[in-house]
């Protein structure tokens, strides 16, 4: 292939100006960007973050919350997870309704804004002491008990809940959308080969991608605000990564109900199967980030946890992030409980520094709140807007005058 600019690939330049010009790269096109030199990839960054710019603004938000472990009991046995234990395990539990509600109220008078509950994907299937538990507390699955804990927060707290349960049914996700307000769950990868033989996923049914895609689908066509992304370093290939994002991007062009997307770097954790594998680099996420801006254009928002790659908060925000996701001055990320939130004022720091201003959402994005096509439950509608109106004060009187950054 033909090179010029000292190193540079012009195809390259090609993907780029099109991109510039609102014409998103296809799936061929991402690959190469994905794969791009290192001479390349500042035009690609550049390029990514203009759109960013031009599309989002110079505001960065986040949403500050408390992590609501529900469970951490599961049907999945994935590689790298160092959150789920085994029911023999000490450790292993579900959260009483008692306990909830302390945390939340708790959570609600730190300033929280979102109550994130975070469960073990279906366990009353795979593990009698869950379903035993569930069976003494008058429920006979984790849904239907994580749905009376989110009206509970709901109806105790100023708390807005957000659900991240797994793979669901469509009768599940209906259920639970009368509650949320907003729900994920990460495609994590479309590659059915971690599903093989010493893959990730080998032992872990939920995270077949077919039904993971097809869970957000109907989110979808149930009008849920969703969160979703990938996660990266589990195995994949960049093209797989790629073609991870065009399978969301395919659902999203149809249902527009994808509030986010996560880019999400694996962090080893200790006593798993993947422990001693090797853990992406900051050059890894770039890369997937600005391919994920190049792709979705301004049609989403793009996230990356600053807790999982504190030394790069410019790097990522070049790339083209414009949502930090959700922070607690709480409780820790249980997920990746060696990697702390940054304080709110670090991030705020590093954010101003970088010539963005850092700004609170709630977990429902500001555009599916201004929306009135069936996007917020009825049961909830009146509390989000009304939790918003002071966030939308304090931006009106507050308005970035001269940011800019380089």
């Amino acid at each position: 292939m033909k090179q010029d600019r000292e190193g540079h690939d012009p195809q390259i330049d090609e993907i780029l100006n099109r991109a510039l010009d609102g014409r998103p790269p296809t799936k061929d096109e991402s690959c190469a960007l994905i794969n791009a030199n290192l001479n390349d990839l500042q035009d690609v960054v550049q390029v990514a973050s203009t759109i960013r710019d031009r599309e989002k603004g110079l505001r960065i938000s986040y949403s500050k919350k408390v992590f609501i472990p529900l469970t951490n009991m599961c049907r999945n046995r994935c590689g790298y997870c160092g959150f789920r234990k085994d029911p023999e395990h000490p450790e292993a539990r579900i959260m009483s309704p008692e306990e909830i509600l302390n945390l939340a109220r708790k959570g609600d008078e730190s300033g929280c804004k979102e109550a994130l509950f975070v469960l073990g994907e279906a366990p009353e299937y795979e593990h009698p002491k869950a379903r035993n538990y569930l069976q003494r507390l008058g429920y006979s699955t984790i849904i239907e008990y994580l749905r009376d804990m989110c009206e509970m927060v709901t109806c105790q707290t100023r708390l807005l809940p957000h659900s991240n349960p797994g793979v669901l049914s469509n009768e599940d996700l209906a259920i639970l959308k009368d509650v949320n307000a907003s729900m994920g769950l990460m495609l994590e990868s479309s590659s059915k080969r971690l599903c093989n033989r010493g893959g990730a996923h080998e032992h872990s049914p939920g995270k077949n991608p077919e039904v993971r895609l097809r869970s957000i689908e109907v989110a979808g066509q149930l009008k849920i605000p969703f969160t979703t992304g990938i996660l990266i370093g589990v195995g994949e290939t960049l093209e797989e990564r790629i073609d991870s994002l065009f399978d969301l991007k395919l659902l999203h062009d149809k249902y527009r109900h994808i509030q986010e997307i996560i880019i999400q770097n694996f962090k080893a954790q200790p006593q798993t199967p993947m422990e001693l594998a090797p853990q992406p680099t900051m050059i890894d996420m770039v890369k997937t980030v600005a391919a994920a801006r190049l792709i979705f254009q301004g049609k989403t928002n793009i996230q990356s946890p600053p807790n999982l790659l504190p030394g790069a908060y410019r790097d990522l925000l070049c790339a083209g992030i414009n949502d930090w996701g959700g922070v607690s001055n709480l409780t820790k990320d249980l997920v990746n409980p060696e990697a702390p939130w940054p304080e709110i004022d670090t991030l705020r720091k590093v954010t101003n520094e970088a010539g963005f201003e850092l700004i609170l959402r709630l977990p429902v994005y500001p555009e599916y709140i201004v929306r009135m096509d069936g996007y917020l439950p009825s049961s909830l509608e009146e509390k989000i807007r009304s939790v918003r109106r002071p966030l939308q004060q304090n931006l009106m009187f507050h308005r970035p005058s001269s940011l800019s950054h380089t």
